[in-house]
């Protein structure tokens, strides 16, 4: 049987999830939504067979940044991925150098997205 691909996404805006949600539908994934960054860090804790985490930078609680930092000391290799809409050119090499693994921009473009689903799908 294959291994289910499992897709946590750190979003705290409920319409964005549901969209990304009805985009990864092709994809076969299983997904977990967090409503922000510290329960994305409580749900990578509870499931080590996390495959993708699509964190959104700016939540409540805990944002993207913090959430990353405390999800690299328990897993250093789950692939990261920033997404935000504030996509300017320091803000993405600040989100490289605190922890993420790759980074896209709000709004959501699908084939970009697909993109990233199947590279890291790919690798696994």
């Amino acid at each position: 049987m294959k291994k289910r691909f499992i897709t946590l996404i750190a979003e705290d805006d409920e319409i964005s999830f549901e969209l990304y949600k009805t985009r990864l539908q092709s994809f076969n994934l299983d997904i977990i939504h967090a409503p922000n960054g510290k329960v994305a860090v409580d749900k990578v804790k509870e499931n080590h067979k996390i495959d993708l985490i699509l964190m959104d930078i700016r939540m409540p609680v805990l944002d993207g940044y913090e959430a990353t930092k405390q999800i690299r000391e328990i897993n250093q290799d789950v692939p990261i991925i920033a997404q935000t809409a504030f996509a300017a050119i320091p803000e993405h090499q600040k989100v490289l150098e605190m922890g993420f693994t790759d980074f896209f921009a709000k709004p959501l473009d699908e084939t970009i997205l697909g993109v990233i689903i199947d590279k890291y799908k790919s690798n696994n």
